[in-house]
């Protein structure tokens, strides 16, 4: 009996996550590649670069050539998540809650469908701990290969510091400090700038991690096993990254990428707890807990239903460029409309629109010019505009 409920709870997960990577291959589609993503494909040679290029080879200015490594990656992620919690949950009910929650919070459909390392940065985390569950102990060549990787396995290096130190263990307390030295001298800590203060801010976008209610409970998860729970080591690692993240956005902005993938292994954490909160509660006293609990996914849903079907929003908002999707939209389309032109070289004002139409095969050149600035729009003699529901989003004029 026990097998068939283990197999029907098996394949459900299966189907959810083959509907979940075709939710993100078509949303991969849809979306145009940033300045941000341009410099790091094109430009930096990072681990970004060399982890796009292959596809890139293949099928040049493809946008889910483009994200189809991070689709992988957290393909991969999924699956090392649902591998570490078996036996973690008393019931699979649990579990299969825990990974719909992983697979669907906003930081996650992000990291799948943007290029940035954080989805890189997880993998290799969980995959860290996922050695770590199997064979109780720890495998330092994953942890020294992490440190070629990204600057952001300083958190985690920090984090094993504070572990080792409460549980003893020299070995593992004196190889992260020295990684986190290593971290330090390779990638440094940016320190220069004037100290602004970013503390709502970034509350806000841990908000926009995890949904609003979630990270409530997040926030409330951790500050209750800090006082008189478990301190696992998952528990070091989003601690560690949540209470650094905040100490440091007191003086500057942070970038949530380097924090997020340390956060998100929490979520177990946060199921486990809410789950064992809500049973040792009578059936009469539970139905407060359930009704937050309904609440909270209802809003995630909402925020993973907009992700994809986030036009609409367009007629919500009074000025398109706060739109969380507006970074993302419009070049793939202008390129193939400059394309039906004949114009495979242009100049123009705005020299990261020039950089982002550099990916689609549109390089630079004095024959065209192409601007959004409606003061140099005079003797254009065409121009493109982009619409929703009547609403102009955005207009290139080209002379």
């Amino acid at each position: 009996m026990n097998k068939k409920v283990f197999s029907k709870y098996n394949l459900l997960f299966c189907f959810l996550l083959v509907f979940s990577l075709l939710s993100l291959i078509y949303l991969s589609s849809t979306l145009s590649i940033s300045y941000k993503e341009a410099i790091n494909v094109l430009d930096n040679k990072s681990v970004l670069t060399y982890f796009t290029y292959p596809l890139l080879y293949l099928f040049p200015s493809n946008d889910i050539a483009l994200r189809f490594p991070f689709l992988f990656f957290y393909f991969l992620c999924t699956i090392l998540m649902y591998l570490m919690t078996k036996h973690y949950f008393k019931y699979e009910k649990d579990r299969l809650v825990n990974i719909i929650l992983f697979m669907i919070v906003p930081g996650m459909v992000s990291a799948a469908t943007l290029v940035n390392t954080a989805i890189i940065v997880l993998f290799f985390l969980l995959l860290y701990l996922y050695y770590y569950k199997v064979y109780k102990k720890h495998n330092y060549i994953i942890l020294f290969f992490c440190l070629f990787i990204d600057n952001s396995f300083a958190i985690l290096y920090l984090a094993l510091f504070f572990y080792a130190f409460e549980k003893k263990d020299n070995k593992l307390f004196i190889l992260s400090l020295i990684l986190f030295g290593l971290s330090m001298s390779i990638y440094g800590f940016s320190t220069s700038g004037k100290p602004r203060g970013h503390f709502i801010d970034t509350l806000a976008i841990y908000a926009s991690v995890f949904s609003p209610l979630l990270f409530l409970y997040f926030f409330y998860s951790q500050y209750r096993i800090a006082v008189k729970g478990n301190r696992t080591i998952y528990w070091y690692i989003s601690f560690t990254a949540l209470m650094f993240s905040l100490l440091f956005s007191f003086r500057q902005k942070i970038y949530i990428e380097d924090f997020a993938p340390f956060v998100i292994i929490s979520m177990p954490i946060m199921v486990k707890l809410f789950f064992h909160t809500l049973r040792v509660r009578l059936p009469l006293f539970r139905k407060y807990h359930y009704f937050i609990s309904y609440l909270a996914f209802a809003f995630l849903l909402i925020n993973y239903a907009l992700i994809f079907y986030n036009k609409p929003v367009y007629s919500y908002i009074s000025k398109p460029k706060r739109h969380f999707i507006y970074n993302y939209s419009f070049v793939s389309d202008l390129s193939k409309k400059l394309k039906e032109k004949n114009i495979n070289f242009i100049s123009s004002d705005d020299k990261s629109l020039l950089k982002r139409l550099e990916f689609y095969g549109i390089q630079s050149g004095d024959q065209y010019f192409i601007t959004s600035n409606v003061y140099l729009n005079n003797k254009y003699f065409e121009k493109i505009e982009f619409k929703y529901n009547n609403i102009i989003l955005k207009t290139y004029y080209i002379k």
